[in-house]
């Protein structure tokens, strides 16, 4: 009986949790939100399934799936929160106030009033464990960038530590072999090995602003270089390519934030695709893309950008030239044809999630805000 009455009250805590989350506060209608107009054909409701996001959900409702957070009426600390929807809830389409809701349209949200949240017996709640929430952005496809340094900062590259030696002077190394390290450590004790690769040139300013980097393991620190040693000893902890001398140590980082809410960035952003993860010429759908824009830019993780094929430039038919020579030139307006939702940021590069695009992405692409 214990056991029942402390899973109720979970379930009872979680519900109410996703309902201040997604029905709280006063809602902010649809038409008055830049961009966040809903879909002339738009459903009256939806049905969750399993292998749906937030992004898949809102699209069916909405021009701009990245709109969500203002459609379920949440201010700018509450898309921090998590977003608690399962499989088996109904979202439906609240016409008369402009937004998506968890509850029914006219069961006691006209009053203004937070909604009752009705339990029912035959509730599972096992079914309401975070990790069987639905996701914002398909996660399995960012997981490998968000704990693995595949783009690496300039100044990051010339200050990381570097493997000078390896035990027994082996030429490669594997889970448990001891290797020698130069470099400043900065308190860290765990690092991420990575082989630094070709360089990422910012197409506007043709600098250097990153390298390509493929992650080969992580290491441990055993013992700091003491007094007439120059070099500190780690140990492999995981190998995932061959790991050898001149390859560089990052620290680990933290632990990701996996909660994703998109929005507009807080100030104009006007970004290039620097490079493609893939290794085709061109990204789709659910690819990862980078751009040459960060924190120092005005991006955050959630920040949403619309991707544009740059205008060609053509000649004028019409126009007259000495000899047939020196006609006008006219530049074709920018093309928009997808969005990119941010979901980890660098200094000065970020990596972007391509979600919905109707042609596909290249290398200089021109990525900016919302208009």
């Amino acid at each position: 009986m214990k056991n029942f009455s402390t899973g109720v009250a979970r379930s009872l805590a979680i519900r109410a949790a996703a309902a201040a989350v997604f029905a709280a506060c006063a809602a902010v209608s649809a038409q008055a939100a830049t961009n966040c107009t809903f879909r002339p054909n738009a459903p009256d409701q939806h049905v969750v399934v399993k292998g749906d996001t937030l992004w898949d959900i809102s699209g069916a409702f909405l021009e701009h799936p990245w709109c969500w957070p203002q459609v379920w009426g949440m201010n700018r600390d509450e898309i921090r929160n998590p977003h608690w929807i399962y499989p088996g809830q109904v979202v439906y389409f609240d016409r008369a106030h402009g937004r998506l809701t968890l509850n029914k349209p006219g069961a006691g949200l006209d009053a203004g009033e937070p909604p009752l949240v009705h339990l029912s017996p035959q509730l599972r709640t096992e079914n309401l464990d975070e990790g069987n929430a639905v996701p914002a952005i398909p996660a399995s496809v960012i997981e490998p960038f968000l704990t693995q340094p595949l783009v690496v900062e300039a100044q990051a590259l010339a200050n990381a530590a570097r493997i000078v030696a390896a035990q027994e002077d082996r030429l490669y190394l594997g889970e448990g072999d001891r290797i020698y390290v130069r470099g400043a450590l900065d308190g860290a004790t765990s690092f991420q090995v990575f082989r630094p690769g070709k360089e990422l040139v910012d197409p506007d300013t043709n600098k250097v602003v990153a390298h390509e980097a493929a992650y080969v393991g992580t290491v441990r620190l055993v013992k700091e270089a003491g007094p007439g040693t120059d070099v500190h000893t780690f140990v492999v902890t995981r190998s995932v390519k061959e790991m050898g001398v001149g390859d560089r140590l990052l620290p680990t980082p933290p632990a990701p934030v996996r909660n994703y809410a998109p929005h507009a960035p807080a100030r104009p952003v006007a970004a290039r695709v620097m490079a493609l993860a893939s290794e085709s010429n061109y990204a789709s759908q659910n690819q990862v893309v980078t751009v040459n824009r960060g924190t120092f830019d005005g991006l955050d993780v959630g920040a949403v950008l619309q991707l544009y094929h740059l205008g060609q430039s053509v000649t004028d038919p019409e126009s007259k030239g000495f000899l047939g020579f020196g006609k006008a030139r006219l530049k074709l307006p920018d093309e928009q044809y997808g969005d990119l939702f941010i979901f980890r940021v660098f200094n000065h590069v970020s990596y972007g999630l391509v979600m919905r695009v109707t042609k596909p992405v290249q290398v200089g692409d021109v990525a900016r805000s919302p208009e």
